[in-house]
């Protein structure tokens, strides 16, 4: 199969639907930004990390393309053969953060981003989430798309973020609190 089809080369880009729609429609925009973030997190896997971290990661990646998949394709499109997110990915998130958090020290001050090469990235992949998540807020009100994508973002930005933080535990790496006065 070739990688290239042409299709594209005016600026428009097919949806999962059939539909097409200007490679800069915010529909885009939003599952380009979920794919940027899921690069990251594969940047993210490269350092190394206890395996139990490797494997959410990486179902982190596969979820991500169900989210993208989910947002290329108008909630209105007759799409039997895609499966919409749904609850559980999130409730998974929380219990994740949930078992992190309980090893973390007391969150009491704003910490700046940092530490370890794989806890930077992971901040640098919250940001994005963050993006995304607005994205899809935005998208969500010009059309209709799938509210539990916008639930998912929020709550893994939150995961990316306790991650982080997480990782530096791990590695015995402190954090930086926040300054006012730099």
């Amino acid at each position: 199969m070739k990688i290239y089809t042409r299709t594209g080369d005016t600026g428009e880009t097919s949806l999962f639907s059939g539909g097409r729609v200007r490679k800069d429609h915010l529909r885009v925009e939003s599952y380009g930004t979920v794919d940027e973030l899921n690069s990251l997190l594969g940047l993210a896997r490269t350092y190394p990390l206890r395996e139990d971290l490797q494997g959410w990661l990486e179902r982190v990646q596969n979820e991500l393309f169900a989210v993208g998949a989910d947002l290329a394709t108008p909630n209105d499109a007759a799409a039997a053969w895609l499966t919409r997110l749904d609850d559980a990915p999130t409730a998974l998130l929380e219990a994740e953060i949930d078992r992190m958090t309980a090893e973390l020290p007391e969150l009491k001050n704003f910490i700046l981003p940092g530490g370890t090469p794989a806890a930077a990235t992971i901040h640098v992949a919250r940001t994005v989430c963050r993006r995304a998540e607005r994205m899809c807020v935005q998208l969500h009100g010009e059309e209709a798309i799938n509210e539990r994508v916008i639930t998912y973002l929020n709550r893994l930005s939150d995961w990316l973020f306790t991650l982080a933080r997480y990782i530096n535990l791990l590695a015995g790496e402190s954090e930086t609190k926040w300054s006012a006065r730099g």
